[in-house]
């Protein structure tokens, strides 16, 4: 019988600690006077109260470490609690949403997919827009710390590969992450302080600039506007596009950087791929706008370089309705969402180093048809790629591809068009924020989807967020027999 006694004490003190940074938009609300404040000490006196006498209740099982299958059940155990404990503030606030709503949104949020249910935005208390940014920041902070410790012990969708990368956990997975973390923290505050200067500096109101700095490094992009970052265009755009490359890289990259290995960051290929995809991107996109509409190539280059970096790092902002771009530019920010950026950043999706060692695979294999007698392995940053390694993440694209299938249909079963089906399954799996159409495009938002439609996306995003395999295993016979 497993001991869930870790598991619970993790996600008490998880829970617990949420409900303490409701206070900040309790103070939000006291500061704006608009009355609203006893909605966030509410949440946070349940929140906190819940969380502790869970993590209470537990301690008394805790050890050294968490086994994997202790570790399997917590990292989706997390992302299943979190968001029922960060919906109270939608249930009791303002939107009085209903709680698949109020759900779907703290999922959202969490997940840093940046699909919302609200409109109005512009209407509401600054304490549920200062929550909406927290839940974001939060849950890309958390996100790191999964896709470094956690995922590569799980050996989930390739990640392995990065046990080498500095952080060994040496099978005590829980001790190791808070040494991370800690290291971690302090730069994810880092970029989010000097992100949030930034937008300052450029004109935002200093409580726009909290928000979107938090929202940005989180790659969620929840804005406090419906336009979303159409209301600040110009040279805003490119200071976005910088922080939201920069939260796409991977986040060991800055630790070793500050512990003075000033060449990791530029030896790594994902960093060197990624940024070449960004590049040549943003150049057919603004070649095709100066093409077709009467686009200043600065206007042309400067939302090509804002919309394309929004999509595939995972962010979700939207500067303009691309939509009335025409088809090509449509398709092409369709399959962008499903690059993503970095392993080991904010940043989601299937991620470029998958694709890295798809790539090398398949090179490889041609090489053994044309010389069947020769001997060729596969690499990876220099590296022989392992057998396992492989089979991890050709498992990972079959599963993707299947779920993305399978979420489509079942969208498709709830009434949705086809468009709205397949756009609505590969946003919420690769956690990007906008589908397409005009009902949950960069223009729309998805409140107006049936209650059927929402749970299966707001399953899609967790799903998507643990990379897949790490919320699968849990249903097999064999994890439960141990």
């Amino acid at each position: 019988m497993m001991d869930l006694r870790p598991v619970g004490y993790v996600i008490g003190l998880l829970v617990a600690i949420l409900g303490a940074t409701m206070l900040l938009p309790m103070l939000a609300d006291l500061i704006e006077g608009r009355g609203e404040w006893h909605v966030f000490f509410e949440s946070a006196v349940i929140t906190l109260l819940t969380g502790s006498v869970l993590a209470m209740s537990c301690s008394n099982g805790v050890g050294e470490g968490l086994t994997i299958r202790q570790t399997f059940l917590l990292t989706s155990g997390v992302w299943v609690a979190l968001p029922i404990f960060g919906a109270i503030p939608f249930l009791l606030g303002e939107t009085e949403l209903r709680f698949v709503d109020a759900y779907f949104e703290a999922m959202s949020g969490l997940t840093t997919t940046g699909s919302t249910v609200i409109s109005g935005l512009d209407e509401l208390p600054q304490g549920l827009l200062l929550w909406r940014g927290v839940l974001q920041w939060l849950g890309g902070i958390g996100i790191i710390v999964v896709a470094m410790v956690f995922l590569p012990e799980l050996r989930v969708g390739g990640m392995q590969i990065f046990r080498s990368e500095g952080f060994e956990t040496m099978g005590k997975i829980l001790p190791r992450a808070q040494e991370i973390a800690g290291q971690i923290s302090l730069i994810y505050v880092f970029l989010t302080v000097v992100c949030a200067l930034v937008y300052a500096g450029f004109g935002m109101s200093f409580f726009d600039a909290i928000v979107h700095s938090m929202t940005t490094i989180a790659t969620g992009g929840f804005s406090n506007y419906d336009s979303s970052f159409a209301r600040f265009s110009g040279p805003m755009e490119y200071a976005s596009a910088v922080f939201m490359i920069l939260a796409a890289l991977p986040f060991v990259r800055y630790v070793q950087l500050a512990n003075g290995h000033t060449s990791s960051l530029w030896q790594d290929s994902q960093i060197r791929a990624f940024l070449a995809t960004i590049i040549v991107l943003v150049l057919v996109m603004s070649v095709f706008l100066t093409s077709v509409f009467p686009h200043h190539w600065e206007q042309a280059f400067r939302e090509s370089l804002f919309n394309i970096t929004s999509i595939i790092s995972g962010t979700g902002y939207a500067s303009v309705d691309y939509m009335g771009w025409g088809s090509f530019p449509i398709m092409l920010f369709f399959l962008i969402g499903l690059i993503g950026g970095c392993a080991g950043s904010t940043a989601c999706s299937i991620k470029v180093f998958r694709y890295q060692l798809l790539f090398a695979s398949i090179k490889t294999q041609i090489r053994r048809i044309r010389s069947p007698h020769g001997v060729f392995m596969p690499r990876y940053d220099g590296r022989p790629i392992s057998r396992d390694v492989l089979t991890s993440v050709m498992s990972f694209f079959m599963f993707f591809v299947l779920s993305m299938g399978v979420l489509s249909w079942a969208l498709a079963l709830t009434g949705l068009d086809f468009i709205t089906s397949v756009s609505g399954a590969a946003t919420a799996l690769a956690n990007v924020g906008p589908g397409l159409g005009d009902q949950i495009g960069p223009a729309g938002n998805f409140g107006a989807l049936n209650d059927g439609a929402k749970w299966l996306l707001t399953i899609g995003m967790l799903v998507g967020r643990l990379e897949l395999l790490a919320v699968y295993a849990i249903f097999t016979v064999q994890f439960w027999r141990g």
